[in-house]
């Protein structure tokens, strides 16, 4: 009997993994996959995801695989460029943006130094309940075995097709369209830190990750069908016509790796939590990639949820679904804000004129430019923005 089983490894449910088995509950991780493996991924993780780091522990972890740290941003749009860095989240001020198989494995032996037992290569095929309905358990096959296990709590955090939540019918309580397809490419001799370059119906990024630097393309979603036709073709003009300077860089460069992409960046929140399951990471949250805000998202999701329910998992099942009903609503409230901001960025509109003018003012200060830069991390809000310098320079 476990007093917790995650289902997915990756950085939502190792995360997850750790908070618990750290607290000293018996946690046991599942996953199809065996690690070290790749997944589609922005790779960026925000401050706010990287003060999370540093808080378990693991921050020089990452630092001693050989992880640039991004300590520069720089943000074009309509011939208006900011530069600088945010004020940064507990002392951190660089991001990161490490290879997802480079970073999953780590966080997953995190997780088993911390005491979970890990099987991978497991497919989870169905839930057990009680008498009352309620999920006390997986079944599933593991190198083609039957097996079955039970926990007082079974999280899914396996991705935006989640499996766990499917088999539990989490209902979207938030939903909108796909907003854009996103490609991306490796290229080794091309310096950059973090670049972003946005014009109407195109957003284009750079960002240095392990041995090499990341390009980003991101196209209407109304285009997926033309873009992907001809990926190689549409990605680099995307670049030349969005990012010039990037673009004859480039000419200097040497890509590595395939391209990759999709047209599947769906926009929900589903149900969080029922009795005896609760999801975190892309399994009850998913949003447009544009904003690269699912790592530090997945962080935040694995903190809440350990927090509410570390001390609600002695077998009191009215307690512990109090415990992930307020799991629910933090979740929900902490993340809403980001998925608005993520929104308006995806559609890939036409600049206001006021926000053009006010870009314009935010580039003539410093500080203002910090606060900017941490809005995009997810470190602020429009509200810290509005100081009274900004208002002098409107």
């Amino acid at each position: 009997m476990f007093d917790v089983i995650v289902v997915g490894a990756r950085v939502a449910g190792s995360a997850t993994a750790l908070m618990l088995a750290r607290a000293g509950h018996r946690v046991l991780v599942l996953d199809r996959a065996s690690f070290p493996s790749d997944t589609l991924s922005t790779h960026l993780i925000h401050q706010p995801g990287i003060a999370a780091l540093a808080r378990w522990g693991l921050l020089d972890d990452l630092r001693r695989t050989g992880c640039p740290p991004l300590e520069h941003v720089a943000y074009e749009v309509a011939g208006i460029r900011l530069e600088g860095c945010g004020r940064g989240v507990d002392g951190q001020h660089a991001a990161y943006a490490p290879r997802r198989h480079i970073l999953d494995h780590l966080m997953l032996e995190a997780a088993a130094r911390a005491g979970a037992e890990v099987r991978q290569g497991c497919r989870v095929t169905g839930l057990a309940h009680d008498d009352t309905g309620r999920v006390v358990g997986v079944e599933g096959t593991h190198g083609g075995t039957p097996f079955r296990a039970r926990a007082h709590l079974v999280v899914g955090a396996d991705g935006m097709r989640s499996t766990v939540a499917g088999l539990v019918g989490a209902p979207l309580t938030v939903h909108h369209p796909r907003l854009t397809c996103a490609y991306y490419s490796y290229w080794q001799g091309l310096p950059a830190g973090l670049e972003l370059h946005e014009a109407p119906g195109r957003w284009v990024a750079a960002v240095a990750t392990h041995d090499a630097t990341l390009v980003l393309t991101y196209f209407p979603q109304s285009r997926f069908e033309e873009v992907r036709a001809d990926a190689e073709h549409h990605h680099l003009r995307q670049v030349r016509d969005t990012a010039p300077d990037l673009y004859e860089r480039l000419g200097a460069a040497t890509r590595v790796e395939r391209l990759r992409g999709t047209g599947d960046q769906q926009n929900y929140f589903r149900r969080a939590a029922g009795p005896g399951w609760a999801l975190v990471g892309d399994a009850g949250h998913h949003k447009d990639s544009i904003t690269a805000r699912g790592i530090s998202d997945a962080f935040l999701q694995a903190e809440l949820l350990a927090r509410h329910v570390t001390a609600r998992l002695d077998g009191d099942p009215a307690a512990l679904d109090r415990a992930l009903a307020a799991y629910g609503d933090d979740r929900d409230a902490a993340l809403l804000p980001g998925y608005e901001a993520t929104l308006a960025v995806g559609r890939l509109d036409e600049q206001h004129p006021q926000r053009l003018a006010l870009l314009r003012a935010i580039r003539q200060d410093p500080e203002l430019t910090s606060i900017y830069f941490d809005m995009v991390a997810g470190a602020a809000t429009m509200t810290d923005l509005y100081t009274p310098r900004l208002l002098t320079l409107l």
